[in-house]
């Protein structure tokens, strides 16, 4: 049985909402109500766990790169979504949380990270696929959240989305240039697009109908528009480039429609969706692995940055005795 809000509480959560309405920033010293701030550490430390996790599909090509442009791109790629996790978990920190329990809940499965990141990357082309289209979801799912009602959130997904779009159009030019190259270059370009088309869709969530979390999400102004809304507009945007691309994508329903003005689509496979969140994915226990792995493998770093530290205040403290 719900308690009764007290006077107090209402007088604050009227207070919550009118920032909110205004279009203004939560700081995490204001009043907050307890969902909201549970919710914000639900997507925030999903989102972070993501940029992390993501840096293994395409690390696993950093070796194996054509050329050493090729392997400057991809580590600096991959570099910065390392940042873009740190960024994250430093916003998730000003809720209360630690990154460490965070990072354990993760590598236990309590906590989840996007599903796009449970498929492989048999291809040097889905280094470029994974460029245009995933990260190209992502800036249409992230852009608005520049404008998130959570300060930190807001002001990390700024630095974030301007290095994502980098991303994005670098994917684009590496597969531009293999469209320009040999007949298996072209062929190996169209058969990636052809896996990820669909995961990507899938990036943006289950249908609005089916999402436990968008109403209340966007009521509060953490997110600013629907998975269908946001899946709608990144179609829009990528059935031009697909076109000036030259490659096909794999959905015999995509057609324009000049009475909405907007492209119509399949429908995803939403039980593939299910089960690879429920981690039934191809590589849903290859990444867990991999990054329980690292953790493991890193905690002398950890230790020793720690004791560096604590030297570092004991030098700066006063000596003993004096005023």
């Amino acid at each position: 049985m719900a308690v009764p809000a007290t006077a107090d509480e209402e007088r604050l959560n009227a207070e919550f909402e009118a920032v909110v309405d205004r279009q203004e920033r939560i700081e995490p010293r204001d009043w907050m109500p307890e969902g909201y701030r549970k919710t914000l550490i639900r997507q925030i430390s999903q989102h972070a766990h993501s940029e992390i996790i993501g840096m293994q599909p395409e690390g696993e090509w950093i070796s194996r790169a054509p050329s050493l442009r090729r392997k400057a791109i991809l580590l600096a790629k991959v570099q910065d979504e390392a940042g873009h996790g740190l960024y994250l978990y430093s916003a998730a920190e000003t809720l209360g949380v630690d990154r460490a329990d965070l990072t354990r809940r993760l590598m236990s499965g309590a906590q989840k990270y996007s599903s796009i990141f449970n498929y492989p990357t048999p291809s040097y082309a889905d280094v470029g696929t994974i460029g245009w289209l995933v990260d190209g979801a992502a800036i249409c799912n992230q852009v608005p959240l520049c404008r998130s009602s959570y300060g930190p959130y807001s002001r990390a997904m700024i630095r974030i989305c301007k290095e994502e779009s980098f991303h994005q159009r670098q994917g684009y030019e590496l597969l531009m240039t293999m469209m320009r190259g040999t007949g298996e270059q072209r062929a190996m370009v169209q058969e990636s697009v052809d896996r990820w088309w669909w995961p990507s869709l899938m990036m943006f969530g289950p249908p609005d109908a089916d999402s436990p979390n968008t109403e209340k999400s966007m009521r509060w102004g953490i997110k600013r528009h629907t998975n269908d809304e946001l899946r709608q507009r990144f179609v829009d945007m990528t059935v031009p480039q697909a076109d000036a691309l030259g490659v096909t994508l794999p959905d015999p329903e995509l057609a324009w429609n000049p009475e909405r003005g907007r492209y119509d689509f399949g429908e995803p496979d939403w039980a593939e969706l299910t089960r690879v969140i429920k981690g039934d994915g191809p590589c849903n226990a290859e990444r867990i692995d991999h990054r329980r792995r690292a953790h493991e493998e890193g905690a002398w770093v950890r230790e020793a940055a720690a004791a560096f530290a604590a030297r570092g205040r004991a030098a700066a403290a006063p000596a003993g005795g004096e005023s």
